[in-house]
């Protein structure tokens, strides 16, 4: 359902560039202008940029940390909400065993 609503609205505006490259070729170099960092001026399509040896590593040194900074947040967070009554778990839930 969601991609449904996403996809409207991109459907939409799709169509309305395609009605106005229609009605003025001119609008046309626009689109062009926009793609030209995919061709060369003689119409080749330029080579395929270079990856980074080291991707999948960098990933991992982004999402690591990242969880290890949540989780403490999360945690100290659990303990201020504990500490000040905000939120304290119930005791018979455990005794359903």
């Amino acid at each position: 359902m969601v991609v449904a609503r996403l996809a409207f609205p991109i459907n939409l505006a799709l169509q309305q560039l395609q009605r106005r490259v229609t009605e003025n070729p001119g609008n046309l170099r626009i689109l062009q202008r926009h793609m030209s960092s995919v061709y060369f001026r003689s119409g080749a399509i330029k080579p395929k940029p270079e990856e980074m040896p080291f991707g999948l590593l960098a990933i991992f040194c982004a999402v690591i940390p990242g969880l290890f900074v949540g989780a403490t947040i999360s945690k100290n967070v659990a303990n201020f909400l504990e500490e000040n009554d905000l939120f304290v778990p119930a005791d018979d839930d455990d005794d359903e065993d």
